[in-house]
Formats: C-alpha cells, sequence, structure tokens
C-alpha cells in the first residue's frame, strides 16, 4: 500500500494572515489544526539533543485524561539516551518523516516512515538520528495499568506496510483497520491503530463509548461529527475526543482519509475521579 503521512515543519504565519482558524477547545472534544502547530508553540525535554516538539496532548482536567501525545522534531545527529524518565509510563513511536535508530536492551532497530514500535514500561532504550536530515515521529504515552496476573507486553518493532488491514464489517472495504496489537491480548492496555476510510466512507453511527480517543489526521480529509458539531479536517489536524463524546465522520476529498488513533482499553473503569488514584 502506497501512502504519505503529513509532517509539521513549524514555520511561522506572516502579518498578513487572518488570526481565524479550525481550533477548538470544548469539554468534550479539542480540535487543534495544523495551522497551530508552529515554531511558537514547540517545547524541550531533559536530556534530548537538537530536538523539539508539539505536544498535543496531556493529562489536565478537562483535557486528555489517560495519555499524552507529541510530535516529535530531532535533527541531525541528536537524540536521546535518556529519552523517558517515568518507568511507568509506556509508549508507542510512529514515524511520519525521515528516518532514526532506536535501541533497546542493547539492540538498534532502523526506523523510517511508517515505522511503528512499542516501548514497555522500565524499558532500557535510546534514540538517534544518524542521518543528515530532521526525522519527525508520533511519540503516545501512557502510564501503565499493572493488573496481578499479567505481565507486562513485550516491546515490538514493526512497519505500517508489514501489517495487513482489518476491515470493518459490512463496508465493502471502505473502512479498514490497521491494528498493530492482537485485540484479545489482556496485556495492552492501549491500542495505537491506523483507520483508513475510502473516499465516500463513513462511520454510520454517533460512537458512544468509555474509551478516550486521540486521533491525528495522517492524509486526506473530512467532515468529523464531535458531540453536537461537524467539523472540517484534513492532514495534519489532532482532534482528543473525551470518553463517551458521540462520533462519527464522511470522508472526503479524493485521497483515502487516514488517521492514527489511541484509545485506552482493557481495564476495569476506575472508580476514583481522575483514573488511577488508590
Amino acid at each position: 500500500m502506497s501512502t504519505t503521512y503529513y509532517a509539521p515543519h513549524g514555520g511561522h504565519p506572516p502579518q498578513t494572515d487572518l488570526l481565524t482558524d479550525r481550533a477548538m477547545f470544548t469539554e468534550a472534544y479539542a480540535v487543534i489544526p495544523k495551522g497551530v502547530v508552529r515554531d511558537i508553540v514547540t517545547s524541550h525535554l531533559p536530556f534530548w539533543d537538537h530536538t523539539r516538539l508539539w505536544v498535543l496532548a496531556r493529562p489536565l482536567t478537562g483535557f486528555a485524561e489517560t495519555f499524552s501525545q507529541y510530535i516529535v522534531e530531532v535533527g541531525a545527529g541528536g537524540g536521546s539516551d535518556r529519552p523517558e524518565l517515568d518507568p511507568l509510563a509506556e509508549g508507542v513511536l510512529f514515524v511520519v518523516e525521515g528516518e532514526m535508530e532506536v535501541t533497546l536492551d542493547g539492540t538498534a532497530h532502523a526506523m523510517k516512515a511508517g515505522g511503528y514500535a512499542f516501548i514497555p514500561p522500565a524499558s532500557r532504550w535510546s534514540l538517534r538520528n544518524r542521518g543528515d536530515a530532521a526525522v519527525r515521529f508520533h511519540w503516545i504515552r501512557k502510564r501503565y495499568q499493572v493488573v496481578d496476573g499479567l505481565a507486562a507486553p513485550e516491546a515490538f518493532f514493526t512497519n505500517e506496510q508489514d501489517v495487513e488491514p482489518i476491515a470493518m464489517p459490512d463496508t465493502e472495504g471502505r473502512w479498514v483497520t490497521t491494528r498493530f496489537v492482537d485485540m484479545a491480548d489482556m496485556r495492552h492496555d492501549m491500542h495505537v491503530n491506523i483507520v483508513t476510510f475510502q473516499p465516500g466512507g463513513i462511520i454510520p453511527f454517533a460512537e458512544t463509548h468509555v474509551m478516550e480517543h486521540g486521533l491525528y489526521v495522517l492524509e486526506g480529509q473530512a467532515v468529523y461529527r464531535l458531540n453536537q458539531d461537524w467539523v472540517e479536517v484534513q492532514a495534519g489536524d489532532f482532534m482528543w475526543l473525551r470518553a463517551f463524546c458521540p462520533q462519527a465522520c464522511y470522508a472526503g476529498g479524493p485521497k483515502p482519509f487516514r488517521y492514527l488513533l489511541y484509545k485506552d482499553v482493557n481495564r476495569h473503569a476506575p472508580l476514583t475521579l481522575g483514573g488511577l488514584g488508590g
């Protein structure tokens, strides 16, 4: 399958641009359009060289509760030997542009566009850009929810091109999901998939469910139903959907509509406000 992924390059709009954009922040959802991902809103992390990042989501009252999501840009020769400082954090890396090397437990793994890695909690790993051009990738982090009697899942590396998408029933292939983890594997408490709609494909009902979502549009465009609103989205846009936020979409435009999708799965609903409190 041939595909392209949108990758931000920052920059700054001219003074002649109008302020009006599609950015929205509500109690049920948020939309961070690609026009917001500029130089002025970048962040930096300890122990990362030649690196900047855009924080799309983080745990916050009235916002994401279970995950954080970054778009990380690492320049030539940059990277980190101490990328993750939280021993309870698991992560998924997904490369949208360029190449990088991730070393886990002494084994180096080359990753290019479409590359996907799952990093378990308490892992020993590092990341380096050995090339001459910048690499850009998503880094989704979640605090792993330990279950007595279940071991944490092991690390794995793959590429989207090596994973066969699964068609949703009764959609004639217009709606498919690339699943990187077996849905029956209860060790995993989050799934990060790629969802693809062919032009004209739809979600034909308002999904309303317990999973929280982060959606980053990799390619194409659509009209997305978020709570009570219909919102136009395109490649480079990010959406956060609170648990139980009604959602649906109509895929439009000449190209497939594709997004990277986070959701929390396979755990009891915490019975304390704020998630994992005792």
